[in-house]
């Protein structure tokens, strides 16, 4: 990396963000266009799945989560629950696709549903590109004068699958079926991703707010990273979580679906079996909620198995 791509590559910009979007998982459409006959064949094939192959390792995690729901309810209070509200970050990169990103679906399911019942505010959301090599970003920079070091090269997408004022204990899942879209992971700017989930978090009047990072990999965006140096957007995804912790108002932590959670996290767990990511993860967020370190051991853990999985 030259010397002039390593000075500017610490200052954090995105060329343009006119081509940016955030949307609702229902509005996808509009931001990739229609299924083609093949694609909408294979999203049924993957909501059957969810709704009925995974039914068993669902039930399971339902049993496992009402020891973990008496649990909260016996050290938290009431208004201590009904002041606080959790938010689930996806990463929906290309990694993601298939088997990782439908158990990540069916988990946000019963992880919004584990909180709902608790009185505790939920927000789901995603976080990809709306195309790869850089979209409208890169060609504008192409077509137009090319300065250096352009910074962010892409054009982002943020996926709303649960505002916070949905009170609904269960939505049906229905909404995940989004999630499932072949043609939606891409490429993943964890930093801005953060940076977005935490303005949604400040603008919700709860007194504790938690946010939690589910990835299964570093940063990458070929397009930004080819013109501004490798370690543009790992720099910047460090910088907002030390910002975020000093700033103190929002508990951040990283959950790494097979992958090992980056070190300047307060607060990471990983899992490498896909079959205990929802167990995993509601395990995770009691911790989070309670503030306890390490693991929450519980005695229906064995009835969580993956043996139907």
């Amino acid at each position: 990396m030259s010397k002039d791509v390593a000075k500017n590559a610490s200052v954090y910009r995105a060329y343009t963000t006119k081509f940016d979007r955030v949307v609702s998982a229902s509005d996808l459409d509009a931001v990739l266009g229609p299924l083609t006959f093949k694609a909408q064949l294979k999203l049924d094939e993957a909501w059957t799945e969810l709704q009925s192959g995974l039914l068993p390792w669902k039930t399971k995690l339902h049993i496992a989560g009402r020891e973990l729901t008496e649990l909260i309810c016996s050290e938290m209070a009431r208004d201590e629950r009904e002041g606080t509200v959790v938010s689930l970050l996806f990463d929906q990169s290309g990694s993601m696709r298939g088997q990782k990103m439908l158990f990540s679906a069916a988990s946000a399911d019963v992880a919004q549903e584990f909180l709902a019942s608790l009185g505790i505010g939920c927000e789901v959301l995603g976080f990809t590109t709306a195309d790869w090599r850089g979209g409208r970003s890169r060609r504008r920079w192409k077509w137009r004068f090319r300065p250096r070091n352009p910074g962010r090269l892409n054009d982002l997408l943020h996926v709303v699958y649960r505002d916070v004022s949905d009170n609904r204990v269960s939505t049906g899942g229905w909404i995940y079926r989004q999630m499932l879209r072949a043609d939606l992971p891409k490429e993943n700017i964890d930093g801005e991703a953060i940076e977005w989930a935490a303005s949604r978090l400040r603008a919700i009047p709860r007194k504790r707010k938690i946010l939690i990072v589910l990835s299964d990999g570093a940063p990458v965006d070929d397009s930004t990273l080819n013109e501004n140096g490798p370690e543009f957007l790992a720099d910047h995804l460090q910088n907002v979580v030390e910002d975020l912790k000093s700033e103190s108002d929002i508990e951040i932590a990283a959950f790494g679906i097979g992958f090992a959670c980056h070190h300047f996290y307060p607060r990471t767990h990983n899992v490498d079996n896909l079959s205990d990511l929802g167990l995993e993860l509601l395990r995770f967020l009691t911790a989070a909620l309670l503030k306890r370190e390490g693991n929450i051991p519980i005695t229906s853990a064995s009835e969580a198995g993956s043996e139907d999985s």
